[in-house]
């Protein structure tokens, strides 16, 4: 799990970006085609050559074989391969600049997982009101955990009293209802410590059974789901329980949690590039103890992935990264890992395309490339189905109906 980055640059270096990536106020979706489409259906995995996608007001409105209509702007795909736009369901995105870091590398929607001063709520809003051009952002504001993030208290001083820690029931549910009161879509729960810090044990169990289950059913008041972090047995096992939609990270899962697991319809999200980032020197994480850690936990979560696919958990994708300047990690390299811990490139594919619509409770927006549905869409060089490592290099990148990136034709 990523830390919650505090603002210390104020908004001033959040909102100091280029003006391409800021939609003009108003401003309506392009008309386009794509023509020469190669299709992939994330559903079935199969194939459409020869088609051409028809984007008007930010929704497909046509897919099928033919010209582009009259009057409408025609990017020739020239025979690439055409999948939905990603969606990255465990960000931690703090500013406009990593928004379209996100967007350039494929993502088109988000969930945060967690950031200081409700900046998720701000830059959803930004997205939604055409002032800023995606990915789509569902909001979670602060974890709840037992000490919260300091900033928590400066965004809602009347929580004061607990800036010595959430030990009551009537704490927790204060610190739910203070998101709620902000307007998020998600609550994020810590389930168990971290593994990105050093000074904590991923696998100590941090809320009981019963206090998760106050925390599901306050969020439950509002219909709003709850995303669990969980690394050990225990803390996972009773976050199931108390009826969290999702586990994120999930190393330590036994094979009695992923059985309720599949049971349920409980998501997995496992984060496992960030694990490798944890291993590996350099990116959000460079430091020799948990690069240590990180080795050590790399194995045993590839393998807890292999067996939530045996006993048919459903398996979403999340980077847990902020996509930010020292950032390797992204949704596509999530993806691959997901395909080196078992998945079938076409499950891989589906992880972050209509699993992750299904896990957000988005299918009728998002997730596929249908008509009527969000104008969100990747265009890759080669088929995923065989490569699923297409998806790192994106060629064309389109955010509700907006061209945010385009390699095929440089200058135009």
């Amino acid at each position: 799990m990523k830390a919650m980055g505090a603002c210390a640059a104020g908004l001033a270096a959040i909102f100091a970006v280029s003006g391409h990536l800021v939609a003009q106020r108003g401003a309506a979706a392009e008309r386009l085609a794509l023509v020469n489409a190669t299709v992939v259906n994330v559903a079935t995995g199969t194939l459409q050559d020869g088609q051409t996608i028809v984007l008007d007001a930010g929704r497909i409105a046509s897919l099928g074989p033919g010209p582009a209509p009259p009057g409408v702007r025609a990017i020739d795909i020239r025979n690439r391969w055409v999948v939905p736009g990603l969606i990255d369901a465990h960000v931690h995105i703090g500013s406009v600049q990593q928004m379209r870091a996100a967007l350039q590398s494929g993502v088109t929607t988000v969930r945060s997982a967690g950031v200081s001063h409700y900046v998720d709520v701000g830059l959803r809003e930004l997205v939604k009101q055409g002032h800023l051009a995606g990915p789509d952002m569902l909001a979670a504001g602060y974890h709840v955990r037992t000490m919260p993030a300091p900033e928590l208290f400066l965004s809602d001083p009347e929580l004061g009293d607990l800036m010595g820690g959430v030990t009551s029931v009537d704490g927790l549910r204060r610190v739910v209802r203070a998101n709620l009161a902000h307007g998020v879509d998600w609550i994020k729960v810590n389930a168990t410590e971290r593994a990105g810090t050093p000074d904590t044990d991923p696998r100590k169990q941090m809320f009981s059974a019963a206090e998760l289950e106050v925390i599901v059913g306050e969020a439950a008041l509002k219909s709003i789901p709850v995303q669990a972090h969980a690394h050990g047995a225990e803390g996972a096992d009773a976050a199931v329980k108390a009826g969290v939609r999702s586990i994120e990270h999930g190393t330590y899962l036994t094979d009695a949690t992923l059985k309720l697991m599949a049971a349920q319809g409980t998501f997995f999200v496992p984060t496992a590039d960030i694990v490798t980032d944890l291993a590996e020197p350099g990116g959000d994480y460079d430091d020799a103890a948990l690069q240590r850690r990180g080795q050590m936990m790399l194995p045993i979560l590839k393998a807890a992935v292999g067996r939530a696919k045996a006993f048919g958990v459903k398996i979403a994708a999340g980077s847990d990264t902020g996509y930010g300047p020292r950032s390797v990690t992204t949704l596509a390299r999530e993806v691959v890992a997901l395909s080196d811990a078992g998945l079938t490139p076409l499950e891989a594919l589906q992880s972050a395309t209509v699993r992750n619509a299904e896990l957000l409770q988005r299918e009728k927006q998002v997730g596929q490339l249908a008509p009527g549905l969000e104008a969100d869409v990747l265009v890759v060089a080669e088929n995923p189905l065989q490569n699923i490592r297409a998806l790192l290099d994106p060629l064309v990148v389109i955010s509700n109906g907006r061209v945010a990136l385009d390699r095929l034709n440089f200058g135009k």
